[in-house]
């Protein structure tokens, strides 16, 4: 099969654009790189650097190359920070959307599989089940709810087949540390390799079932090849939550250092969320679930091997009423730095 994977320099564009390599797929990888990075793209792909918010380019692009599959994964995946940059959300996550459905439409896609998120369903319903309500509390999740709404329209009308994936707190290798506003234990493990403090909004006690990416990857590469997936929503990731003040502790174990801990006041946030699973299970068989230390183990190594990235605020802020005064600003000055490369290094965090 020919597939296409938008974001596939991102975090779990990488390991999907394996996964369906893996599989014998062709696959062409489109990505702008403001959150990816070429290097993340294996070489038997083909790379091209775009937008899709470029839909003159996303018509060639479908027009050159005969799709079964589009893997949909390029968004700005920021819920917090949503709320301040409204606009910039829903051009990238739903616009940019539309237009990869126009083009699927179009040019005949035998499926187009879109990661969503469990921000839709909001505050209040744990554990999250693909049959309750939606009622998401940031302009992200209104976004990811608008594409599943799109896809669910466009098979009635046009009979484009989707499978849609809502994933949550997913971690693991090719994450963007560098981001501030997005993956906590991304964030968690720059600032201790930048030697500064681990900061967290409110007391630590929100919780979260964090998921190691690749159980989660190559259940959405094989997707449309599931005669049962066609036309639904799955919610994948793992199942033990913990909250953010446990994390610190196992993030700092690996990384052999001491928490340092500085609380921000608290943002506006759901502060429970987990999925429920049966539906995947159900469809896909038991989704292999790897341990949270196992899984931090993992991204540990790969962190510093490959050091701490630089990061850089979001400037293109739209609203600034009731933002978090630590996204304004630039965190405190590093102190003292774990060594990039020494794995067995210890340092107070």
């Amino acid at each position: 099969m020919n597939c296409l994977v938008t974001g596939g320099a991102g975090f779990i564009g990488a390991h999907l654009t394996r996964d369906l390599l893996d599989m014998g797929h062709d696959v062409v990888v489109l990505d702008d790189l403001s959150g990816g990075f070429v290097e993340n793209i294996p070489a038997e792909a083909t790379f091209i650097q775009g937008s899709i918010l470029d839909h003159a380019l996303i018509d060639r692009l479908f027009a050159e190359n005969s799709f079964t599959y589009v893997y949909h994964l390029a968004a700005y995946a920021a819920e917090g920070l949503s709320h301040f940059i409204k606009r910039y959300n829903y051009q990238n996550n739903l616009i940019g959307s539309v237009n990869l459905i126009n083009a699927s439409i179009n040019h005949n896609v035998k499926c187009f599989v879109f990661t969503s998120s469990i921000a839709v369903y909001g505050a209040n319903q744990v554990p999250m089940r693909e049959d309750m309500i939606p009622c998401p509390e940031d302009s992200y999740g209104v976004a990811k709810l608008a594409v599943e709404q799109e896809l669910r329209c466009s098979r009635e009308m046009f009979g484009l087949d989707y499978v849609i994936f809502r994933p949550h707190n997913v971690y693991g290798e090719y994450q963007n540390i560098g981001d501030k506003y997005r993956n906590v234990i991304g964030i968690f493990m720059n600032q201790i390799m930048l030697g500064q403090p681990l900061t967290i909004f409110g007391d630590g006690t929100q919780t979260r079932a964090f998921s190691y990416v690749r159980p989660i990857s190559q259940v959405i590469a094989q997707s449309p090849e599931v005669p049962a997936a066609i036309g639904e929503i799955f919610n994948v990731g793992a199942d033990q939550p913990y909250s953010v003040n446990e994390l610190v502790s196992e993030v700092c174990r690996v990384l052999g250092c001491e928490p340092n801990i500085q609380y921000l006041p608290p943002r506006n946030e759901v502060l429970h969320a987990y999925s429920d699973h049966n539906k995947a299970a159900e469809v896909f068989g038991t989704v292999k679930q790897v341990a949270l230390s196992e899984g931090l183990e993992r991204m540990a190594q790969w962190a510093l091997a490959n050091g701490a990235r630089k990061t850089t605020p979001f400037t293109a802020i739209e609203i600034e009423q009731n933002m978090p005064p630590s996204w304004r600003n630039e965190v405190a000055p590093a102190v003292a730095a774990i060594p990039i490369m020494d794995t067995a290094a210890t340092s107070q965090c």
